[in-house]
Parts: structure tokens; C-alpha cells; sequence
């Protein structure tokens, strides 16, 4: 039985989710108590519950007390994870992204590929944009062995939603590979997407792709952004994704979600500002990827290395999850973080 109190690190929806996908992966019970305890609103959220159903449906598993607003659950995985098609709805704007990161892992162990569908909101603050998981995550993931795919349907903004993310994931041939990052490299492109939903007359993508290109040519880049405009969203939106390959093979990303009241402009050169503060670190992955690659690196065979921008609370909360229950190895010297996997292999 793995017992956590979701009070501890950043109390935050982060917990639960790692939670679930190790408990499901391990094929061990899951008890957590003060679920997001730290945050204002205390328990599951939609998204939440969501991604604990949709680890119950891979694992054929068994849930009690998950409901909105609960702060406790127990958590039974059933087997091993079932491939197959999925289909989930969070029922609000809650973010698709995270839903599927939490069953990614998941399908990467199963017997076959499996295909997610995911509804809900794809771009919104305080969660992973679907842009920079499809040209940044999964990129270097697939330098660790991992092939999966995501595809847009239609965006979901807050507050409406009701954006559609397809996923697809192929299992893994063999244990994950360890992910080397240990120079940050030469920049040798740096690419965009900026979308808008319903806003073509105030001319939202061209706005924000000229600011931020501003602030990146400021520095000496040259940034191709590409202009996207939608009419299937539920409601307008907007929202600004760049990222930078280099020489070495990083990707670092930065990004932002539109919202009522903050402007085009200040939109592109909130993006430039942050890609232009991680790289200048001498960082290999972004502030963003730094603690989604965890959970890999830890269920990896042998030893993972790069350099962060910076020690987040999530990053934070991340590696000491999986040292306290999946029984990784962990070291951080300064930016430098070190991750020794245990070598998951499916069972």
C-alpha cells in the first residue's frame, strides 16, 4: 500500500497525479489523504477526478471516494494497463495536457498502442499548453525510446472548454532509455505558434507574434512564428507558444494562454522574456519540461542528467515523489539534477 499525504511539498494537484500513475504502473494500492490540501480550492477538481477515472479505465482498477471536492481517496489498479481507445471528458476547462501526462506513462507499458481522446481546455494558465507538449515534450521523450503523438481537434480556453485533444501512444520495445542533457548547445532555430480563436478582426496572432518577435530580435534571433487563426473553439481565445532547438539537441519552450484583460503585446513579450531568462542559464530543458520529464527519468534504466533553470516547487515536489515511492535516486547541485531509474519494465 502506498500511503501519501497530499499536504506535503506543494499540496498541489501534482501529487495526485504522479500518484496515480506510479500506483497504476506498480500495481500497488493508493491511499492519499489531504488531497491539494495547500491550495484554495482544497480536493479533487474536475481534471482531477478525471485523470484518477482514466487511471482506473487503463488499470482496471477500483476508486473510492473520488468526487469532487474529495480529500481522500483509495485507489485499487486492477492488473496490467489495458491498451485500447479512450475516450474521457473533463466537463470543464480543466486541462487536457495534464490528464494525458498522467496516462502517457501508462500506455508506454502497455501491450499495444492505445489511443486517448481528451476533452476539455488545451490552453490556459497554470497548466501545460497542448503546443509546447507536442513540440517539446515529446520530442525529447523520443530521444528516451518513447513515440507518441498529439493531435488538435479544437481548441478549449477557459471558461467554456470543450477543446479536443487526440493522443497517441506506442509501448515501449524495451526499458526507457536515460535522458542526457548536459550542454545547452548553439540555437540554431527558434519557432512559434501563435492561435487565435474567433479574434481575426483584432488581428490577436499577428500581434502577438510581432511582439514577441520584437523582443527576440532584440537579441539577435530571428523567430519564425506561424499565424493561426480558428473559428471551431467554443469561445475566443488566443494563445503564444515558441520554442528553440539547438545544436545539442535541447528544446527549450516558453508560452502563454490569452485571457480577458492581458493584451496581444504583453503576451509576446511575456513568452520572449521567459524563453530569453531560461536559456540564458545555461539551462538544457525549460522551466516547464524540467518537472514533467521526471516520472521518466526515474522509471528509466540507468542515469539521467540536465540542467534546470531553476529548483520550482514542482520540480521539487516531483523528485521527492519519486524517491519516496518508486525508489529513485536523486541528486541536485545547484541546476544540475541527477536521476537514477530503477529500470521499470512491464510486468
Amino acid at each position: 500500500m502506498i500511503n501519501l499525504d497530499g499536504s506535503k511539498k506543494s499540496g498541489s494537484g501534482t501529487i495526485l497525479r504522479y500518484a496515480l500513475t506510479i500506483s497504476s504502473l506498480l500495481q500497488e494500492d493508493l491511499r492519499m489523504t489531504n488531497i491539494r490540501a495547500n491550495r484554495a480550492k482544497p480536493g479533487l477538481r474536475p481534471q482531477h477526478l478525471a485523470a484518477a477515472m482514466a487511471c482506473k479505465d487503463m488499470s482496471r482498477g477500483d476508486i473510492s471516494g473520488a468526487s469532487v471536492g474529495s480529500k481522500e481517496i483509495l485507489f485499487k489498479p486492477g492488473g496490467h494497463i489495458r491498451e485500447g481507445r479512450y475516450s474521457w471528458d473533463i466537463g470543464t476547462a480543466g486541462s487536457t495536457t495534464m490528464l494525458g501526462m498522467t496516462v502517457l506513462p501508462l500506455a508506454f507499458f502497455a501491450r499495444a498502442e492505445s489511443r486517448f481522446e481528451i476533452s476539455g481546455g488545451l490552453f490556459q494558465d497554470f497548466a501545460p499548453s497542448a503546443h509546447h507538449m507536442k513540440s517539446v515534450l515529446l520530442p525529447i521523450i523520443a530521444r528516451m525510446g518513447l513515440k507518441a503523438r498529439i493531435e488538435i481537434i479544437r481548441p478549449g480556453y477557459v471558461p467554456a472548454g470543450d477543446g479536443v485533444l487526440k493522443v497517441t501512444a506506442t509501448p515501449a520495445t524495451r526499458k526507457i532509455k536515460p535522458l542526457r542533457l548536459f550542454d545547452q548547445g548553439k540555437i540554431i532555430e527558434i519557432r512559434g505558434i501563435a492561435l487565435a480563436s474567433h479574434l481575426r478582426g483584432q488581428r490577436v496572432s499577428e500581434r502577438m507574434a510581432q511582439s514577441c518577435k520584437k523582443a527576440l530580435e532584440a537579441e539577435g534571433y530571428k523567430p519564425d512564428i506561424v499565424i493561426l487563426y480558428d473559428e471551431s473553439a467554443k469561445q475566443p481565445g488566443a494563445a503564444l507558444a515558441i520554442y528553440a532547438r539547438t545544436n545539442t539537441g535541447c528544446i527549450i519552450g516558453s508560452d502563454m494562454a490569452g485571457k480577458v484583460g492581458r493584451s496581444s503585446e504583453h503576451i509576446g513579450e511575456y513568452v520572449a522574456r521567459n524563453l530569453l531568462e531560461d536559456l540564458r542559464t545555461g539551462a538544457t530543458v525549460d522551466r516547464f519540461l524540467a518537472d514533467q520529464i521526471v516520472i521518466y527519468s526515474a522509471l528509466a534504466e540507468g542515469r539521467s542528467e540536465y540542467l534546470v533553470p531553476s529548483l520550482t516547487e514542482h520540480l521539487s515536489t516531483n523528485l521527492w515523489l519519486v524517491s519516496e515511492v518508486l525508489g529513485a535516486r536523486i541528486q541536485v547541485n545547484g541546476h544540475h539534477i541527477l536521476i537514477d531509474g530503477i529500470g521499470f519494465e512491464r510486468g
